[in-house]
């Protein structure tokens, strides 16, 4: 199943583009395989303990996946996946 993976400035340098397509299950499978095609990916967004780091928000078809099943949540052919970092500021 195809899935827009669309991601920010970073990770665009390393795929070449603003978003890519991927296949996958799950989120999970579907970053694994990104990682495969694009070495590197996946030490961006996870940590050491493969978790998502907590600064690094992904959404797919415009919901939190950390309030669905987190990177176990199911995909579907034509979803999308936005991978982006959490913003910051302050005064």
């Amino acid at each position: 199943m195809a899935v827009e993976v669309r991601v920010t400035s970073t990770l665009e340098r390393l795929v070449g583009a603003k978003s890519v397509i991927g296949e996958g299950a799950t989120v999970g499978e579907l970053l694994a395989k990104l990682d495969a095609a694009y070495p590197g990916f996946i030490d961006q967004i996870t940590g050491e303990d493969g978790q998502l780091h907590r600064f690094v928000n992904i959404y797919l078809n415009d919901e939190d996946i950390r309030y669905l099943d987190a990177l176990d949540t199911a995909l579907q052919d034509g979803d999308v996946l936005s991978i982006l970092p959490a913003l910051a500021g302050g005064l």
